[in-house]
């Protein structure tokens, strides 16, 4: 049996601070001195609700969520709100606009990666609007049927009065990102978006992969963003939502007008109003990513991580680009449009993905393989990766390519 634990590169679940864990372990067997674990009390007790209280308390004050935006817990990951989204707003729009037809409506998806692309096709699978590319970023692609890159803003064709519009904000499998730069042509054109006649934008911002690894940029502008825990705050099975206040419309008075029937537990006016504590929610989830955000608020918060997480991605594409020059590694990602979160490339040569998976593993690092859709090499450098750890792959990383080198120049 392992008496140590490795370093772990996983996409998700990913790796959590140990001292995290440590503090969980006892939550288990005893949750805020009840006597009773966090997996058996009863979510309407006074010192759990106290707790979620908490929780969204952290989120709010260390991402400056205005009190225009309601914090919200979920569950059923980041893919559940691919249909939540779409079902919540086109019954807003519906409601602000009864007199248009299903055709008339239209929903805006920006796709640059694997993630925004599931999420259009859910979008045109429910139906209740058309659903419209507004950037399709593999026709800028290096081979033209890849996500490698983010586009410059002329590229977008935005519809002039959509239900909504979508971004995936990073790609965990294509390791493309926008730009934090908001003068970067690869960043998110959030100045050209149209506007409603309120002023209001029905903008949806997929942060599952860099949720509270940096500030999101014109958080307040949102309709509703959306992450799943189990990369940088928490493990799998809750997801948070920060929703605009106009955005917690009745579904059911929307359904009349002929929109599409919302589930109750889809609907997040029905969220909102129970506090999260409609149903049963993930109780270990939310615990632990509690713990996770207090741990943030003492280390310094997001502006300790963005700096952190900076520093940790220029030195693992450093060693990336130093493995090209000497034609061992192949980055997949065009200039600009890079992940900090997921550090994808290629490991050239026959069998040589295999050799440095398995040399990783023998020095303790795990989680190293690519999505099995694109393959390749995955590096993922979420919040709870340390410098160290990351220094640790950044050694390994030049070292098989020396070793690599001096192999192909014998």
């Amino acid at each position: 049996m392992t008496t140590s634990r490795v370093i772990n590169f996983g996409a998700g679940p990913s790796t959590l601070p140990q001292s995290v864990l440590e503090k969980a372990a006892q939550g288990l067997l005893n949750f805020e001195d009840t006597g009773i674990g966090i997996a058996e009390i009863s979510h309407r007790s006074k010192e759990f609700v106290a707790f979620i209280s908490n929780v969204e308390a952290l989120i709010r004050s260390q991402l400056n969520v205005p009190p225009t935006h309601s914090i919200l817990f979920t569950q059923g990951g980041g893919t559940t709100q691919f249909s939540a989204v779409v079902l919540n707003l086109l019954a807003r729009h519906k409601l602000l606009h009864p007199e248009l037809t299903d055709d008339e409506r239209v929903m805006d998806y920006v796709l640059t990666g694997s993630w925004s692309k599931k999420a259009f096709l859910e979008a045109k699978r429910l139906g209740g609007a058309r659903a419209n590319i507004a950037l399709d970023a593999r026709k800028y692609s290096k081979d033209g049927v890849s996500f490698d890159n983010v586009p410059p803003h002329d590229e977008y064709a935005f519809s002039p009065a959509s239900a909504l519009i979508y971004y995936c904000e990073n790609e965990t499998i294509d390791g493309v990102q926008f730009s934090p730069d908001p003068s970067a042509q690869t960043s998110f054109p959030f100045t050209i978006l149209p506007r409603e006649r309120s002023g209001l934008l029905p903008l949806v911002g997929d942060h599952s992969s860099s949720f509270m690894s940096r500030p999101i940029p014109h958080l307040s502008e949102h309709a509703v963003i959306f992450a799943g825990a189990q990369k940088n705050i928490g493990p799998a099975g809750l997801t948070v939502l920060i929703v605009r206040q106009d955005c917690l419309v009745d579904v059911d008075a929307a359904a009349k007008l002929g929109a599409t029937p919302v589930p109750l537990c889809l609907s997040y006016k029905t969220l909102a109003e129970g506090r999260s504590l409609y149903n049963t929610p993930s109780l270990l989830p939310i615990y632990i990513t509690g713990l996770v955000l207090e741990r943030m608020q003492e280390l310094g918060g997001l502006a300790y991580f963005e700096a952190l997480g900076r520093r940790k991605a220029e030195k693992v594409y450093a060693a990336v680009r130093a493995g090209e020059e000497r034609g061992v590694f192949q980055g997949k990602v065009q200039a600009g449009s890079c992940s900090w979160m997921n550090v994808i490339f290629n490991v050239l040569g026959s069998g040589a993905e295999s050799r440095f998976l398995a040399g990783a593993e023998k020095v303790g690092m795990k989680g190293l393989k690519g999505h099995r859709s694109v393959g390749g090499i995955r590096v993922s450098l979420y919040n709870a990766v340390t410098e160290a750890d990351t220094d640790k792959l950044v050694d390994y990383m030049k070292e098989f390519v020396s070793e690599a080198s001096s192999f192909c120049s014998a």
